[in-house]
Order: structure tokens, then sequence, then C-alpha cells
């Protein structure tokens, strides 16, 4: 079985997973957050619906407004010829997952703010409200409170996002789960590769055990990867 703490976090998300509510996902870099957000989209009444996700980090801000909103057709040179959908259009219906939510400029919070409260989107150079039916799921891995101190990020959105907040632990504070997770992505990563190996010996396991994982279970993926190319031989 695994560590209290996941068995406790899976009972929480299996429990909200049925409603709408705004979900803020809490957690070290690499720890699973948008895994477990789209295990509580498949146990929520949108599971057949769409699940988008968008890192917003990875996207500058000249370019994720557009992502999120869409455009109508002229707002930019070289636009879509008809305009361009934004994610909470295409979601519509289904559930949209906010990733690194943290990094968003005060101009695009202040936006995504309107969108929480009047469940209305409006493209770029448009000026139709469009009526939108999306599930927010949202993750980071900044201490939301301090930057709300600090003026960094807005009070309001934070409570809108905050609804419910759900916490995923570095794997250094769940031990218990290092055996059960390094057996799955073992048997996962074998199934991929052509290799005689079968298991992982008791040796292995210790010293896997024996290791704090700042990049946590993204970083036990790897550490397994790598382990059995490298037994594999040439």
């Amino acid at each position: 079985r695994s560590s209290d703490l996941i068995y406790n976090l899976k009972k929480i998300a299996k429990a909200v997973a049925k409603s709408d509510s705004t979900i803020l996902i809490r957690g070290e870099s690499g720890t699973g957050k948008e895994l477990l957000a789209r295990a509580i989209k498949n146990l929520s009444q949108r599971e057949n619906q769409r699940f988008i996700t968008i890192n917003c980090a990875a996207i500058p801000d000249s370019l994720i407004e557009s992502e999120l909103f869409g455009y109508e057709e002229g707002t930019f040179t070289g636009a879509n010829k008809g305009g361009k959908l934004g994610l909470f259009e295409l979601a519509s219906g289904g559930t949209l997952f906010l990733d690194e939510i943290g990094d968003i400029s005060s101009t695009l919070q202040a936006k995504l703010l309107r969108v929480l409260q009047e469940h209305r989107v409006r493209r770029i150079g448009g000026n139709r409200e469009i009526p939108i039916n999306v599930r927010i799921i949202s993750a980071t891995n900044c201490n939301l409170e301090q930057m709300v101190k600090d003026g960094l990020f807005r009070q309001d959105l934070y409570y809108r996002l905050n609804v419910i907040p759900l916490y995923l632990p570095p794997l250094r504070e769940r031990r218990e789960d290092i055996r059960l997770l390094a057996n799955y992505l073992f048997q996962s990563t074998v199934n991929n590769i052509n290799t005689s190996i079968k298991s992982i010996s008791q040796e292995a396991f210790e010293k896997l055990n024996n290791y704090d994982y700042p990049g946590n279970v993204r970083e036990l993926s790897n550490i397994i990867e790598r382990a059995i190319n490298v037994a594999r031989g040439p």
C-alpha cells in the first residue's frame, strides 16, 4: 500500500473530483502534479471530456494570452484566417490545467480573475462575451501566500484558485512509496525496452531508499530508465 500521506491525498482527491470547484495543487517540481490533475479529471463527471494543459512558465507573456483567450481575425499580422479559439473555449465542457500558475503576469492575473468570476471569455480583438463551462485545476511550486504579501500575486485571484487546496509531498517525505514507484516505473520502462532484466535487486532498492530525490518522482523515473539501459549493456 502507498504511504499514509498519499493514501489520504487519494481519498480527498476522489471526494472532490465530483464537484466543479477550482483546485490548486501545490508541490515541488517533479512530484506529479499533472498526474494528480489527470486522475481527478478521470474521476469527475467530465471524465469523457477534454483535459487541456498549459505550462504558464514555458510560454512568453506575449503569446500566453492569445493561447488562453484566442483572437479574432485580423487582430495580428499573420493571424489565422477566421481567428483562433483559445484554450478556455477548446476546454469548454472539460478541464483546463494551468501549470506553474505562479508565473503569470499581473495583467494576465486580472484577466484570469475575470474569467473565473464571470465564466465568460472575450477573445483578443473581439467584443463578444463567450460563455464557457470549464473546470480549472491549477498547480504551482511557488509560495503564493508570500507572493501575495509581496504584491506579486493578486489576493483575490489566489482565493479564487485556492478553493480546494491539495498538497503533493516530496518523495523524501514518503519513502514508503519509493519501492512501489520504482517497481511501477521499472515495469513500464522494461515494457518499452528489449531487455532480459526481470526485477530490481534488493541492493538497488537499498540505494534507492537512501537518496533524497531533489527531482522527486521525475528523477526516480530517470534513474530507473538509466539503470535499465546501463544494465542491459551493448
